[in-house]
């Protein structure tokens, strides 16, 4: 259920409701909008009549909530949440954010090379893994603390925010310490101990789909984050694994109207991992503005060749400046712009 407020509701108002529903032994989360606020109801909400809210002071109505994710639904929320990121970019809006960088963070010298590219190019953060999540454990599994050194060294250098990959909710103090946007892998998905301590963390976050993840465990992985007054969510398609083969994953862009069609929450596509293939990523990108992507998560390296992971899916520093170049037409054709 959600609790609509007046327009004209003070904090006053607010805060005696959020205590109400404290006190029937619900939680209750504030979703603050431009023009009235929300606030959900999370919990068994049968333990108060139907029309207890309506008669609170400054409440206008309470409406059910039928999806499960009630929180990241847009039955709760009917104005998209932006992310604001500290370059004054964001993510959401009118506006179509990118953000990319190396799979990994090799050392100090690359990573801050790569910064400065792709902020020239006109990136909007920048992407780099220093703890890696690897299947094979005697591959290359990060730089860990020293990398998040570099990282936070190239956002001294280039000014845009750093996006990283946390693994453990042990690890979610270190990396929040460094990053101004946590990631959660496809791997992670529904470590639901994660997402609640990368949701406490404050920080923005992307959330990757499961790679077998229906879109309802998608947004429900989400919800766990929001539970936690994280309002900042952004999903991540990256492709899901079907029985083809001619790409690493199925890149499903049909998720994009469809996820726009039932939440709040910006949407953001993986080119690189979805097709692993670095022929496929201008394709795909263009294809993800096309359909409504509220931006792009792209792999770029000055030697894709010699990349210490995912070569293959990586494309070269002048191959993400011409990509940043033939997207602003797309953009523009959409009535957004890069």
């Amino acid at each position: 259920m959600i609790i609509v407020m007046k327009a004209e509701s003070t904090k006053k108002d607010i805060d005696h409701v959020l205590d109400s529903v404290e006190k029937a032994g619900l939680k209750g989360v504030l979703l603050q909008g431009t023009n009235r606020n929300v606030i959900a109801i999370i919990g068994d909400e049968r333990v108060v009549p139907k029309d207890f809210w309506d008669v609170l002071p400054g409440v206008e109505k309470s409406v059910p909530i039928l999806a499960p994710y009630k929180l990241a639904s847009k039955e709760g929320k009917d104005f998209k949440t932006i992310i604001h990121f500290n370059n004054g970019k964001k993510i959401g809006g009118d506006h179509i954010a990118v953000i990319a960088g190396p799979c990994a963070i090799e050392s100090k010298e690359q990573i801050i090379e790569i910064a400065k590219r792709v902020r020239d190019a006109g990136a909007t953060a920048l992407r780099g893994g220093a703890f890696k999540p690897r299947s094979n454990p005697y591959t290359f599994q990060g730089l860990k603390e020293e990398g998040l050194v570099h990282l936070a060294r190239a956002r001294e250098v280039s000014g845009l925010p750093i996006v990283t990959e946390v693994l453990t909710p042990e690890h979610v103090k270190l990396v929040s310490k460094y990053s101004d946007i946590l990631q959660i892998g496809t791997r992670n998905m529904q470590n639901f101990l994660l997402l609640r301590a990368v949701g406490e963390s404050g920080k923005p976050v992307i959330l990757k789909r499961g790679m077998s993840a229906t879109i309802e465990e998608f947004l429900l992985a989400a919800e766990y984050i929001l539970a936690q007054n994280n309002p900042n969510v952004i999903l991540c398609e990256r492709g899901i694994r079907t029985f083809e083969t001619h790409t690493r994953f199925t890149l499903s862009l049909s998720i994009v109207p469809q996820l726009k069609e039932m939440t709040h929450l910006p949407i953001i596509v993986d080119p690189s991992h979805g097709t692993g293939k670095r022929s496929l990523i201008n394709p795909m990108s263009k294809g993800s503005i096309a359909v409504g992507a509220d931006g792009l998560l792209i792999e770029t390296h000055p030697e894709p060749e010699k990349s210490f992971v995912d070569g293959p899916q990586t494309i070269t520093l002048e191959s993400f400046d011409e990509l940043m170049q033939e997207l602003k037409p797309v953009a523009e054709a959409v009535g957004r712009k890069i």
